[in-house]
């Protein structure tokens, strides 16, 4: 299939995941007790990882040696320079770019060093669940605000106990993409406040047309805060691990890589990761638009079934992203019952909205093939009629 400038690539052929102990697919099973689910959950794709990215890391492995590695070295920090300088027209300093294996270890570790058990930590609602097992599991205390509300977010920043917020930059499940203003406001509550921010900034790149993401980095002006991401889940190789983060403050800096080298013994990071990442920004970039265009697809299918069989819902594509956020209350469907009827009738596993603390809410997964999504879009609708 060709998208533009000539670039052909395929996301239309099935490559069967099951069996290669992927947790969408082959963990299924042991999470909704069925077996033979058809999977639209984690947030994962089932498209190879751009061919860039795979010539790239033949050509690494085909190297054979696998030695102590250092991110500070070779390319990587400056893949990321040039991507967010040409992707977001943001001029990121290498310097101030860490490394970590993961954007939640990342979190997990700017928590420790700018939180006490019991303090306080702000999140949007409905909340990406990896943020608040992150947050309870240190011991601090999960504040949640709706999404878009002012209000309940200053009265929050204003507490005394509360210490960091934690902003999902597209956010997660909702597909939201913040306006330059909604940002500007909550970077001035922050500072007003003395609260630090992390903003985790993952499904940037997965941001559709019509829409603009904006760096946490035009933002910030002092105080503490980080810009945590990687490329890992627009590219699609998240089981290479590998994150990178932005930190202001030249001491918090040198403090959470002495963290993870000292505290953690992660001095060397996977290098197919740093392989990856390089490939992926500096040659990915014709990959990932014809994927967000074949992704826009799959949503707006969702939405025509959707519309066709309630149109009441009045359902809208995510301004961000591959997971459709579903909200089902106009058709007064209790969530337990709908998941038996997509499991044990519809053989299909969809996330109920209780996973990120909101129910009557589904989030379907539609990184996948065109055949997939018509199959779960189906599914969905045969279900809802069914109980609605």
């Amino acid at each position: 299939m060709t998208y533009g400038k000539g670039h052909t690539y395929d996301f239309d052929t099935v490559v069967d995941r099951r069996g290669t102990g992927c947790v969408q697919w082959d963990g299924a099973a042991a999470r909704f007790g069925a077996e033979g689910l058809l999977p639209f959950t984690i947030s994962d794709m089932d498209f190879p990882s751009p061919p860039q990215v795979l010539d790239a890391l033949r050509e690494r492995v085909a190297h054979g040696v696998f030695g102590y590695t250092d991110w500070r070295l070779g390319d990587f920090r400056e893949a990321v320079r040039e991507w967010h300088a040409k992707r977001y027209g943001t001029a990121v300093d290498p310097e101030r770019i860490v490394y970590a294996p993961s954007v939640l270890s990342q979190l997990s570790q700017l928590l420790r060093m700018w939180t006490e058990p019991g303090d306080g930590v702000v999140v949007h609602t409905p909340t990406y669940d990896g943020f608040h097992r992150a947050v309870t599991g240190l011991g601090r205390r999960l504040r949640g605000v709706p999404v878009g509300d002012r209000e309940a977010l200053e009265r929050e920043l204003s507490r005394p106990d509360a210490k960091v917020l934690v902003l999902c930059s597209p956010h997660n499940p909702t597909g939201r993409v913040w306006t330059e203003g909604e940002l500007a406001e909550t970077a001035g509550l922050a500072r007003a406040h003395g609260v630090a921010v992390v903003s985790d900034e993952i499904h940037a790149d997965l941001v559709h047309d019509g829409h603009r993401h904006l760096p946490w980095t035009r933002f910030a002006d002092g105080g503490r805060w980080a810009l945590i991401t990687s490329a890992s889940k627009a590219f699609n190789f998240p089981a290479l691990t590998g994150s990178y983060g932005i930190i202001g403050d030249p001491e918090e800096r040198a403090a959470f890589v002495r963290r993870l080298e000292t505290g953690e013994g992660l001095a060397s990071p996977a290098v197919l990761a740093l392989t990856a990442h390089i490939a992926a920004y500096r040659e990915g970039a014709p990959w990932l638009d014809a994927l967000r265009g074949y992704v826009a697809g799959n949503l707006a299918l969702l939405a025509d079934r959707l519309d066709a069989a309630f149109p009441g819902l009045g359902w809208t594509p995510p301004q961000a992203g591959y997971l459709a956020w579903v909200d089902l209350r106009p058709l007064g469907v209790a969530d337990e019952v709908l998941q038996r009827e997509l499991v044990e009738r519809e053989r299909v596993a969809v996330l109920p909205g209780t996973v990120y603390g909101a129910e009557g809410f589904v989030r379907v997964n539609l990184g996948c093939p065109r055949a997939k999504a018509e199959a779960g879009a189906q599914a969905l609708v045969r279900a809802l009629r069914r109980r609605a």
